[in-house]
């Protein structure tokens, strides 16, 4: 990878539902040749990951109370990432809060891009929303025009 290209990392549970989202995101990427990280640990894990990159996207699910599909990209270097955005996580200290963190300890990337992806059913063994497939799918169109 040239120094200009964002190290990738889509966090969730591909066997939760809609939390696999970023996983299949993960997926298409790979399909293209595009390298990125499914993730599925804690949020001081996922500081570590992007540890010393200049550039990168982080992809999650969301449960914000939109429309199960709606996509959402925050420049978290820019701006404060809502913490209600991301409260499904299993993890008590997740991707926004990781971010935050990051944030108050001068740790955050250069470059920082998170989307989330807004699910609805994040049961144990449940397969993606229809919504939410359809997202995935958009999410790999903009991520690819961000590493153009």
């Amino acid at each position: 990878m040239t120094e200009h290209t964002p190290w990738i990392i889509g966090v969730g549970n591909a066997l939760r539902g809609d939390d696999g989202a970023a996983a299949a995101v993960v997926a298409h990427l790979h399909s293209e040749d595009i390298p990125a990280y499914a993730f599925d640990g804690d949020g001081a894990e996922l500081m570590e990951m992007w540890r010393g990159q200049g550039r990168v996207i982080v992809i999650d699910a969301a449960l914000s109370g939109a429309p199960p599909g709606t996509l959402h990209r925050f420049e978290a270097n820019l701006q404060e990432l809502p913490r209600n955005f991301f409260r499904h996580s299993t993890h008590q200290f997740g991707v926004a809060e990781a971010v935050e963190m990051a944030r108050t300890l001068g740790r955050l990337p250069g470059e920082l891009i998170v989307y989330g992806i807004e699910g609805a059913n994040f049961s144990l063994g449940a397969k993606l929303s229809p919504d939410v497939e359809l997202a995935v799918m958009d999410t790999v169109q903009l991520i690819k025009a961000d590493i153009a």
